[in-house]
């Protein structure tokens, strides 16, 4: 295989990825009322709308400003662009069919940067630092950025309403009812405490 059809290759499988985990958000939106996606369930306010408008300023950031390509996308307060955690939640006036058409727009303007370049390309992170970063270690980033987020969803919606899995089906999950998922907490819990009092 030459060069070129591996440079293809990974940059494809780094694809599939990103979309897999992008399209893990979109589904743990669906069915819930405008409480359930906008309430915080941890201690730090994290929120199905919230992780959704973080994720599409990241990949604003990183899909389009390093490389030169900016879109408008909520900023990021890690980039000292906004107050602290004001990407991390949706305003009331954020509706939900807004922050997903945020989110698809940004996503389109993304991929459009990554068919575009190849993966030793470079972009500038801004900042004092100037840091030159290769698209390719801007996708493995948004990757596991997303990913990682996409496991934030997961927890999130299943305190929620107990939905479960990657995929709405349930994919990726033991298969059991109720009972047999009651059934493995209780055995989980019973060895923690055993394992706790040891």
């Amino acid at each position: 295989m030459t060069a070129t059809g591996r440079e293809t290759d990974h940059k494809k499988d780094l694809h599939v990825y990103l979309q897999d985990a992008r399209d893990v958000f979109l589904w743990k939106l669906e069915g819930l009322p405008e409480y359930d996606i906008r309430r915080p369930l941890t201690a730090t306010g994290t929120n199905l709308l919230g992780l959704v408008k973080h994720v599409t300023g990241a990949e604003a950031f990183y899909f389009g400003e390093i490389f030169g390509r900016p879109v408008d996308a909520p900023a990021l307060w890690i980039a000292g662009d906004a107050e602290p955690n004001a990407d991390l939640w949706a305003t009331a006036d954020e509706t939900r069919e807004e922050t997903i058409a945020h989110y698809r727009r940004v996503w389109a303007h993304s991929d459009a940067t990554i068919d575009e370049l190849d993966l030793d390309a470079t972009g500038l992170l801004p900042g004092a630092e100037r840091k030159e970063l290769s698209l390719h270690r801007v996708l493995v980033h948004m990757v596991a950025e997303t990913q990682r987020h996409a496991g934030h969803a997961d927890v999130v919606r299943e305190l929620i309403d107990g939905a479960t899995g990657q995929r709405e089906s349930g994919h990726h999950m033991a298969p059991g009812d109720s009972a047999w998922w009651q059934g493995h907490r209780a055995r989980v819990e019973k060895v923690a405490r055993e394992a706790s009092g040891r």
